[in-house]
């Protein structure tokens, strides 16, 4: 252990111990230099069996901790590997746990844990958000320290991993029996970001009834087993919900469960007694002067009001996550769930999935999941279809430009294909648009046969194929077409797409005619066209940016080879 008034590393000096565990002491320490407090977490490694392991969830802690920032998580400030310790320098919190506070105090007030539930469903939400994604694993109320101002922070993240796509199961059982949803032990699957979820219902039940599932007989009662005020209400619902055995019945993301937090008390059984009391009288006296059809009418307004407002706040939640965010797309397809004839929440999905423009396999497979869902008749884009068929037609032919320009894989050509098909006689889109969407549609049907083998091309086969391709690719960057491809990021690609084809491919265009002048021409147009964009966002003015320099590049290598040609030394 650390002597307290030691000093370590030259600048932390020991002042006291605050904390410890089965493996590992907390100190308290102070850099004098910089009159600043820090936490120092110390794991001997004299005193742990298996010392390697250990220490290999320490430095996974210290390396996700160093990649985040968020208000209720501490931050690492500096790693020391001692011969015969292991230091983590830390954040200090002050503060005292929710498990000291539940010793001292017992069950406490609703109203604080729903405040407290909040803030751990946000900044669980936030490692949900990062790619890949970040589970915690142990969400208990050893591991949330509460302030004096009355937030919380939550630590130790020597359990948390990172989401793997093709892991069908942990490859370690970690967590707190009791807190710990089933999956985390015994095979049942790969923990995901609805574990965090079973762990903070199991941290929220302890909280509310002073009983930790972590004492036998280690199951979740419901609230109203303790406590009769719970009896039916939403927060009882909520908590269930929580830890339901099968992941697939509990809430499926942090912004589903964040917003049934913030309408907990609109759950309650009595307020829904309540408002059914007041319908019932309302619809009573309404009998007496008005056909009972007219009730029914009332009815489905009423129904159709609450589904509104519900849609409404999906669609605001997503929007203010922003793009790149995994909590925002959960919230859309809540949205699109509640509404799927309505266009906003699809073009809110495809916002956050573009706004970094890189269109991942993860996030497609999402897109398609959700515009294909079907209620047994239609699916969801049918049914957009038939009640917005413009709104439809922009975001298929938006979906098939993201996956032209921005697909990470290398099938986005062929997976467009379908999409531009889709609005190829589109009588909705702007005439630019059906122009641009045939262009990339037939260049996208034939582009890999082109490139998969050249030497298979010979003059009087196929004399005139990369002289259609360039013709094809000149005529959608020519004029004003570009920017009618549906927005400045589509635009700015364009232009790329037509300097990186010049860049790789001025040879071919050369060898099938195309001339110098030509492709001088269409350069000049791009570098014209990127100059005159506006950018909407940080990552299109970097597109931009790309854009020009790949413009600049071509001309360079167009310059190269024609010249080489024309002076007999490039064949």
């Amino acid at each position: 252990m650390l002597e307290i008034g030691s000093v370590v590393d030259g600048k932390y000096k020991i002042l006291s111990e605050i904390g410890h565990g089965g493996m590992s002491v907390v100190y308290l320490a102070i850099n004098e230099r910089a009159n600043k407090t820090w936490a120092i977490k110390e794991l001997r490694k004299d005193g742990t069996v298996d010392f390697s392991t250990v220490r290999q969830g320490l430095v996974v802690e210290t390396e996700i901790l160093k990649k985040l920032s968020h208000p209720h998580l501490p931050s690492i400030i500096d790693v020391i590997d001692q011969d015969d310790s292991f230091l983590i320098v830390m954040d200090y919190i002050e503060g005292r746990s929710l498990d000291s506070l539940l010793r001292h105090g017992g069950a406490q007030p609703p109203d604080k844990v729903i405040e407290w539930a909040k803030q751990l469903c946000d900044v669980l939400g936030y490692l949900h958000s990062r790619r890949p994604p970040i589970i915690y694993r142990d969400m208990k109320p050893g591991n949330v320290m509460l302030k004096p101002d009355g937030n919380v922070m939550l630590l130790d993240f020597g359990t948390a991993r990172e989401y793997k796509d093709k892991s069908v199961a942990d490859t370690t059982c970690l967590g707190t029996r009791g807190y710990a949803a089933p999956e985390q032990f015994g095979g049942r699957g790969q923990s995901d970001a609805r574990t965090d979820i079973y762990c903070l219902g199991a941290t929220m039940y302890h909280l509310l009834t002073g009983h930790s599932p972590a004492e036998p007989p280690y199951e979740i009662k419901p609230l109203g087993y303790w406590n009769v005020n719970f009896i039916g209400s939403g927060l009882e619902k909520l908590v269930a919900r929580c830890t339901r055995q099968n992941p697939a019945e509990r809430y499926q993301s942090c912004a589903e469960l964040m917003y049934a937090l913030e309408h907990v008390h609109d759950e309650d059984d009595a307020n829904r007694r309540r408002r059914s009391r007041i319908w019932g009288c309302f619809v009573a006296s309404l009998a007496v002067t008005v056909l009972g059809v007219a009730g029914m009418v009332i009815f489905a307004l009423a129904g159709n009001a609450v589904v509104k407002e519900s849609y409404d706040r999906y669609l605001a939640q997503a929007r203010a996550m922003g793009g790149g965010s995994a909590a925002a797309v959960d919230s859309c397809r809540a949205a699109i769930s509640l509404q799927p004839s309505r266009p906003e929440a699809y073009d809110a999905m495809l916002d956050a999935v573009d706004g970094d423009l890189l269109f991942t396999g993860e996030e497609s497979a999402e897109l398609v999941s959700c515009f294909l869902d079907t209620d047994g008749v239609r699916t969801n884009l049918e049914r957009l279809a038939d009640s917005d068929p413009e709104a439809c037609d922009a975001l298929v032919y938006r979906l098939a430009n993201d996956y032209y320009f921005f697909y990470d894989g290398s099938d986005g050509r062929t997976k467009a294909v379908q999409w531009y098909e889709r609005v190829l006689d589109s009588e909705t889109l702007d005439v630019r648009q059906v122009e641009v969407a045939n262009g990339l549609y037939a260049i996208s049907s034939y582009y890999p046969s082109l490139t998969a083998d050249k030497s298979v091309f010979s003059v009087g086969e196929h004399s005139n194929t990369w002289l259609t391709f360039w013709q094809q690719m000149a005529a959608i960057t020519d004029g004003d077409l570009a920017f009618g491809a549906g927005g400045t990021r589509y635009a700015a690609a364009l232009y790329q797409e037509l300097a990186d084809q010049v860049l790789v491919n001025a040879a071919n265009f050369k060898a099938y005619g195309v001339s110098y002048a030509e492709i001088e021409f269409q350069l000049d147009k791009a570098e014209q066209g990127l100059a005159a964009l506006t950018p909407e966002s940080v990552a299109v003015q970097q597109q931009i940016a790309e854009a020009l320099r790949c413009v600049s590049m071509a001309r360079r290598q167009a310059d190269a080879v024609f010249s080489a040609m024309d002076t007999g030394t490039g064949g």
